[in-house]
This record gives C-alpha cells, structure tokens and sequence, in this order.
C-alpha cells in the first residue's frame, strides 16, 4: 500500500507541487488584495493588478524551480520563461480582473468569494499553459 501511495506521488509529483503552491499563490493573491482594497482602502481593479503582480512572481520562481524543474538560470533559458511565463498570466490575469469588475463592481457580489471563485479558473488555466507552453520540455 505504502508502495502504491510513494509510486502515485512520483507520478504525479509535478501536479501535486503544483496543487501546493497554487494554493499558496492564491492565498498570497487573496491575502494582497484584501490588503490593498479593505485596508488600505485602494480601489478593486487595482487592488486586484497589484495581487496578481505579487502572486505572478511567486509563482514564476516556484513553477520554475520546483513544479517544473526549470533549474537553468542562464539568459537564455530564463528570459523566454520569465516572459511566456508572463504572457500566459497576463491573459489569464485580464480573465481575473473581467471576473471581479463585473462581479464586483457592476453586480455587487461579495468580493472575497469572487476573488476566490476566480483563482479557481485561474489555477486550472495556468497549469495547461505552463505545462503547454512554458516550461514545456524540448
């Protein structure tokens, strides 16, 4: 049994190191956002970019060093990661923010809970095109 579990995390290691740090990137994103919007009191779109600024260069460093095993640091390799890394989450960074202006600004819904919601798809999103696209093995 313990054989099969110790097989199933070697199998899917990438996946659950992924699991991992989305989680934490989002708490991360949620964390900065509630910050910037109820505390320091910043408007919800840009409370919203600011979050997703912080969480996209947790996760660069993290997907690349750890999900993926994108160890290579030389100028070659790192500046084409760093920037589909970024393309890939500026489009799914402008999804998020579609998410929370009409969630939060045109229907009034509970932003916290959309900001959540939204991370969700987010995540799922950003695992295909990392895989797919960024760190997509040659």
């Amino acid at each position: 049994m313990i054989e099969k579990i110790k097989a199933l995390m070697i199998k899917y290691k990438g996946l659950i190191l992924y699991g991992i740090f989305g989680v934490l990137t989002t708490i991360i994103n949620i964390a900065t956002y509630a910050v910037c919007y109820r505390v320091i009191g910043i408007a919800n779109v840009p409370s919203d970019i600011i979050a997703w600024v912080v969480g996209v260069a947790f996760a660069f460093i993290t997907n690349k060093l750890y999900v993926f095993g994108s160890k290579s640091m030389d100028m070659k390799t790192l500046f084409p990661e760093l920037a589909k890394f970024v393309a890939a989450r500026l489009a799914t960074g402008v999804l998020d923010v579609i998410i929370m202006f009409i969630g939060v600004d045109v229907m009034h819904g509970p932003d916290v809970i959309l900001k959540v919601a939204s991370n969700v798809i987010v995540i799922i999103l950003n695992y295909v095109l990392s895989k797919l696209v960024v760190f997509k093995k040659q």
